[in-house]
């Protein structure tokens, strides 16, 4: 396990999104992204709680902004270099934003997510 401050984790959530390619991030509508100390369970590194854009329909509107969390201790507990820890925030990052894009798990492992 390794020791990052909440401010450097939080930094490099950012970074990660910064590589989420412009077309695809002018594309995410009403989500947060935030980072919490704690997960749900154990193991779980990220979460993503919304309606995809693809379940979307015109009934959607004057909802609350999709959440999605990344879980700063599970991520931290399973990494033991730095390079680890950007590595998985990374995927963590991306496999979260792809639910909020309507890519179940299953999709996300065949890409290689």
């Amino acid at each position: 396990m390794i020791e990052l401050p909440r401010e450097t984790f939080e930094e490099l959530v950012s970074e990660a999104l910064d590589t989420i390619p412009a077309e695809l991030a002018r594309q995410m509508s009403n989500v947060v992204i935030v980072v919490e100390d704690e997960s749900p369970e154990p193991g779980l590194l990220g979460l993503y709680h919304g309606v995809p854009l693809t379940e979307r329909g015109d009934w959607y509107g004057g909802v609350l902004p999709d959440h999605i969390s990344i879980y700063r201790k599970e991520i931290l507990a399973i990494c033991d270099t730095i390079d680890e820890v950007v590595d998985e925030v990374r995927i963590t990052v991306v496999h979260e934003i792809a639910h909020h894009f309507g890519i179940d798990d299953e999709r996300l492992h065949e890409l290689g997510w």
